[in-house]
């Protein structure tokens, strides 16, 4: 299959690895507006020739759109307009919400496919790429019944192919539920780095003493505004939502400590402790 992948960076690039890895991608057509990216990706055979847009588009079978979510959502009409009824056309994005209903009156929106693969780092580029970065992660597939069905089954195969197991949700839930388990992260490793940063002028006496712990909890602020303000921005009435939560969360710890009620920080220590019997199963 020809696949023309819209961003050549860190997930685009892993998708198309390893789709030529499994020999689902025969040829892989790469469109970038960062002329940089697209000619690393050709370096590391990520991709298999350098297009523009129309011709990309028009080359390929599969088209992969793995931009910030802005302007995924601003050029999938364009994509629409330049397919016919055989190609199929899915993106990457983090929010679901404002992508299907872009284009939901679009006379080509049923060879649409809104996908949303469960894996990221904080880094990005071509160079990040890995082939076995999606194996055993989640594969969200949503508001499904919008799309044909051999378009889905397309979708399903790339699924497959990079060995990860598909769940099927409504955009809006989609956008609810990464707002807890992903887009809340992000901020509050934003907000604790920037608080340490604040606080401790001495940036030597942070390397020094930094843990395994702190490192692992400031990792996702690394993480480039680029990706980050499009996600928060398009899905801003969740983000806040849980962001109230979350702040009242932290106004318990804190006044817990202010009266020294021990007894209640334990409490909420405990409480919080029942994530891992969530998360280890």
């Amino acid at each position: 299959m020809k696949i023309g992948i819209i961003g050549t960076g860190l997930i685009g690039g892993s998708i198309a690895l390893k789709l030529k890895e499994k020999n689902f991608a025969e040829f892989v057509y790469g469109i970038d507006q960062n002329e940089e990216n697209l000619n690393k990706a050709l370096e590391l055979n990520i991709i298999d020739e350098k297009a523009d847009f129309e011709n990309g588009i028009k080359n390929s079978e599969l088209i992969i759109i793995s931009i910030p979510v802005d302007s995924a959502k601003k050029i999938l009409p364009d994509v629409l307009d330049l397919i016919n009824e055989k190609q199929v056309v899915m993106d990457v994005g983090s929010t679901k919400s404002g992508i299907v209903d872009s284009i939901k009156n679009h006379p080509n929106r049923k060879r649409f496919v809104a996908f949303h693969p469960m894996w990221g780092t904080e880094n990005s580029g071509p160079n990040a790429a890995t082939k076995d970065s999606f194996t055993g992660k989640a594969a969200v597939i949503c508001n499904k019944e919008e799309s044909d069905k051999n378009a889905l089954e397309i979708v399903e195969q790339v699924i497959d192919n990079l060995e990860m197991h598909p769940i099927y949700m409504n955009a809006d839930a989609h956008d609810i539920h990464t707002a807890y388990i992903s887009h809340i992260s992000h901020i509050t490793s934003y907000a604790l780095a920037n608080t340490v940063l604040e606080k401790e002028r001495e940036e030597d006496t942070i390397f020094q003493l930094a843990s395994s712990g702190f490192s692992s909890t400031v990792r996702l602020a690394k993480s480039h505004p680029e990706m980050w303000v499009p996600i928060f921005r398009q899905n801003k009435e969740n983000v806040l939502d849980v962001l109230n939560e979350h702040i009242s969360q932290l106004r318990k710890f804190k006044s817990a400590l202010e009266k020294e009620n021990f007894d209640y920080l334990e409490e909420l220590i405990r409480n919080a402790n029942k994530i891992r019997g969530i998360l280890d199963k």
